[in-house]
């Protein structure tokens, strides 16, 4: 067999390195042209975004029960399950032969007669596949839809089955992206010029200045803008947080768990470069290279501290951003592999480390001076009930209207916060409060 490394056998080796060790590192990927180290980012989230319901099928056509394969055969198998089922654009017997001598390189050929089998199996009935049918409502729903149980009955007890069920297609489908044009570089109107003479189709945003939505942030890394600075991938939710802080250029302002820099380098622009901004965040890796965005976005009001947010102790300032460690239950379109990552505990956990770091900003902020709140989770015990929680804890903080600097459809709490849902807004999943120092 031609043993040379393809997107699919890059793919399935990256997919038992996050089932084995809960790691999903794409550097395996390096070794491919560009064009193949995108193709396996598309098969590895859509394939993590489907994997409950590719199980099922599996089992449906196997005489060996998914759950007692090895994870090597398991992901040549949902990787074959997926190009036949989810890509018209593969032929079934080049989904069917790649496998197989996947299968047969790394597990021998015996395996790689069963992958056969079983994939041979599916094609016959490929037009009429089974449904999953478990009297468990929660299984059922978990496996159609590819989210843990625990979520989908967190989710169908909050929203209803209807709207967690919109929710849920939601996360599953292919995302789209937002870039946002940094002025420190370039100029709006000067940058949607260049999209358009590169052909490059785009949707202007309404809800903020300077964001459009694009279907690939491929031909922004090709043409090298994003190493230029010119532009940052940064959905527009995640650009709620900063323009609710709204940084003055004479301000002050601190950035805690900071990396990987978005917000930082957008607070750097709505101050046009001007004041200060410390930038904090525990890991001197991805400091390293928030320092080397800065510079590249001409950001140069920022600075960089390695410090735990809990700990650290600094002098009060104007303004403090915490955009929180949490769940991620909002972004679950793009980052497909943390579905499986999280659980009850995980929740427990990160609502626990929100409360202390919530704790140290308040410490940060000078009388009169603000604090935002923000996470990219959907979970109330992360958002809303944790700021009241910190409120009974400081009395002399006070919630602000957030009407005014983020759109009226996505105000909640009688527009004392915000929180955007993928299924409704067509973004990712966001949530802030503005809190105000009061003595």
């Amino acid at each position: 067999m031609d043993t040379e490394a393809t997107a699919r056998s890059i793919s399935v080796e990256i997919l038992i390195d996050f089932e084995d060790n809960g790691v999903l590192d794409y550097s395996r990927a390096n070794k491919l042209e560009s064009r193949d180290r995108a193709e396996v980012r598309e098969y590895v989230q859509n394939i993590l975004r489907r994997r409950s319901y590719l199980d099922f099928l599996i089992d449906q056509f196997s005489n060996v029960k998914i759950d007692e394969m090895k994870s090597s055969l398991k992901n040549i198998l949902r990787l074959g399950v997926y190009d036949m089922v989810f890509m018209d654009s593969t032929p079934d017997y080049a989904a069917i032969n790649e496998s197989v001598e996947i299968a047969k390189y790394s597990l021998g050929s015996r395996t790689g007669d069963l992958t056969n089998a079983i994939l041979r199996n599916l094609q016959r009935d490929i037009d009429n596949l089974p449904k999953p049918n478990f009297e468990d409502r929660t299984k059922l729903v978990a496996t159609t839809f590819s989210h843990p149980e625990w979520l989908v009955k967190r989710w169908t007890e909050r929203f209803g089955e209807r709207e967690a069920f919109k929710l849920m297609q939601a996360n599953n489908k292919r995302p789209s992206y937002y870039i946002r044009v940094n002025n420190l570089r370039t100029k709006t109107e000067n940058f949607k010029l260049r999209m358009t003479k590169h052909g490059i189709e785009f949707e202007e945003s309404d809800w903020l200045p300077g964001y459009f939505k694009v279907d690939s942030v491929a031909p922004f890394i090709s043409k090298g803008w994003l190493n230029k600075g010119f532009c940052q991938v940064q959905d527009i939710a995640a650009g709620f947080a900063p323009y609710l802080l709204d940084p003055q250029p004479e301000e002050s302002v601190y950035d805690l768990c900071a990396a990987p820099g978005t917000k930082s380098v957008l607070m750097s622009d709505l101050m046009n470069g001007e004041g200060d901004i410390l930038a904090v965040d525990i890991s001197s890796e991805r400091l390293d290279k928030l320092a080397e965005s800065a510079l590249s976005y001409h950001a140069e009001n920022i600075r960089v501290r390695r410090a735990d947010a809990t700990e650290v102790e600094l002098d009060e300032t104007d303004a403090v951003l915490l955009d929180a460690p949490c769940t991620g239950t909002g972004v679950l379109s793009k980052r497909a592999d943390l579905r499986w990552r999280r659980d009850q505990d995980s929740l427990d956990n990160a609502v626990e480390l929100q409360a202390e770091l919530l704790d140290s900003a308040a410490e940060m902020v000078k009388k009169g001076g603000r604090l935002v709140y923000s996470t990219c989770s959907l979970e109330e015990e992360e958002n809303m009930e944790q700021v009241m929680s910190f409120l009974d804890r400081h009395d002399n903080f006070e919630m602000q209207s957030v009407e005014g600097y983020v759109p009226d459809e996505v105000m909640v709490h009688g527009g004392l916060a915000y929180q955007t849902f993928p299924h409704k807004h067509g973004c990712d999943g966001h949530f802030g409060v503005l809190l105000k120092r009061t003595s």
